[in-house]
């Protein structure tokens, strides 16, 4: 991540180490979280999850960084970078995905940096999910 975008540079909010948050939560900006998030965080700026943060939801944001244990889908317009630390248990999709050694992904991937191959496997992926939500098991 580069800190010479000024928005990059400046953290807006931060959830920390002994916090919990139970709901959705949309910030502007960057968010730093060393705590526990219960619920989908969408975020115009970037996401770092700390290697003792716990987050059970989907996030979106335009880059992340993520060091802790996350159950849920990660979308990032640009790029997310998991850490050695860290745990995805559900899908991500990244026009750049970055993973340092040691790390836990279960789920499905979409990493296309060409904008029209991304959009297009994104846009299969979206009517796949759409169709298999559908479908009940008995």
């Amino acid at each position: 991540m580069s800190l010479f975008n000024n928005e990059e540079a400046t953290i807006n909010n931060v959830i920390s180490s002994g916090s919990s948050v139970v709901g959705n939560v949309k910030i502007s900006g960057y968010i730093h979280i060393d705590g526990d998030l219960e619920g989908n965080l969408e975020c115009t700026g970037n996401v770092t999850i700390g290697q003792d943060a716990r987050i059970r939801g989907n996030i979106t944001a335009k880059s992340m960084t993520i060091g802790g244990i996350v159950y849920g889908n990660l979308y990032a317009q640009n790029s997310i970078h998991l850490l050695s630390t860290s745990a995805v248990i559900g899908d991500m999709q990244a026009r750049k995905i970055q993973a340092d050694d040691n790390v836990i992904i279960h789920g499905h991937c979409i990493c296309l940096s060409e904008e029209n191959s991304y959009n297009e496997a994104l846009s299969n992926w979206q009517n796949t999910q759409a169709v298999t939500s559908k479908i009940v098991k008995v």
